[in-house]
C-alpha cells in the first residue's frame, strides 16, 4: 500500500481555501486511484472516467469526511464503489440491449521493462491476458479484493474499510478468489 499519509493534512483549517486542500488531496492519490480503477474496469477510458467520478463524489463528500482517517482508504472505498457500480449499470444495458460489448478490448499493460523478443514479449501479453481474463470472471466482490491486496498491496484491514466489511471477511473473499482463479486457470497451464 502507498505510504499513508496524516488524514489531517487534508482536512486543512479555516485559513487554508478548502480548494488548496482538495487539490493537494487529488495530486497525492490520483495515479494510484486511477490504476486501481484500470484494474477494476479492464479499459483505460472508463478507468479515467470513473478516476473522474471518485474525486467529484469525494469533493462533494468532503464535508462529510471526518478526517480521523486514511484518506487514501476513503478514496479506495469510493473508487470500488463506483467500479461495482458502473460495471453493474454496464451489465444491465449489455442484457436490455442483448448486445454485448466487447469488455477488455485493450491488451493488459505493464509498468515494468521488459526486455527480450518479439515472441517473448507476445507469449507474455498471452499469458497476461489469459490471468486477466480469469480474474475478470471472478465474483465482483473476490476480484475487488484480490487486486486491492495483490495489486495495491493493501493490508487486509485497510482492504476491509474500503470494501466496508470484516478483515476476516476480506480474507474468506481473497481465499475463494485464489480459489477459483486456480480452477480456472488449471485447464490453461500448458498456456502460462
Amino acid at each position: 500500500m502507498p505510504e499513508t499519509h496524516r488524514s489531517g493534512e487534508f482536512k486543512g483549517n479555516a485559513a487554508e481555501d478548502r480548494q488548496e486542500v482538495f487539490q493537494r488531496l487529488f495530486d497525492a492519490w490520483h495515479a494510484r486511484i486511477y490504476q486501481t480503477c484500470y484494474r477494476l474496469m479492464g479499459n483505460p477510458q472508463e478507468a479515467e472516467d470513473v478516476t473522474q467520478d471518485v474525486f467529484v463524489r469525494a469533493m462533494q463528500a468532503y464535508d462529510r469526511f471526518r478526517g480521523d482517517a486514511d484518506p487514501g482508504t476513503w478514496l479506495y472505498r469510493i473508487a470500488a464503489n463506483q467500479c461495482l457500480n458502473v460495471r453493474r449499470r454496464k451489465r444491465r444495458l449489455q442484457w436490455m440491449a442483448l448486445d454485448f460489448w466487447n469488455e477488455g478490448a485493450d491488451e493488459s499493460t505493464t509498468l515494468r521493462d521488459r526486455s527480450g523478443s518479439a515472441e517473448d514479449d507476445l507469449q507474455q501479453a498471452d499469458r497476461e491476458r489469459i490471468v486477466g481474463e480469469a480474474i475478470d470472471a471472478l465474483p465482483e466482490r473476490q476480484r475487488t479484493a484480490l487486486i486491492l491486496s495483490h495489486f495495491e498491496r493493501m493490508p487486509y484491514k485497510a482492504i476491509a474499510e474500503a470494501m466496508a466489511c470484516s478483515p476476516s471477511a476480506v480474507e474468506s473473499l481473497l481465499h475463494r478468489a485464489k480459489t477459483n482463479l486456480g480452477k480456472r486457470l488449471r485447464p490453461r497451464l500448458d498456456e502460462l
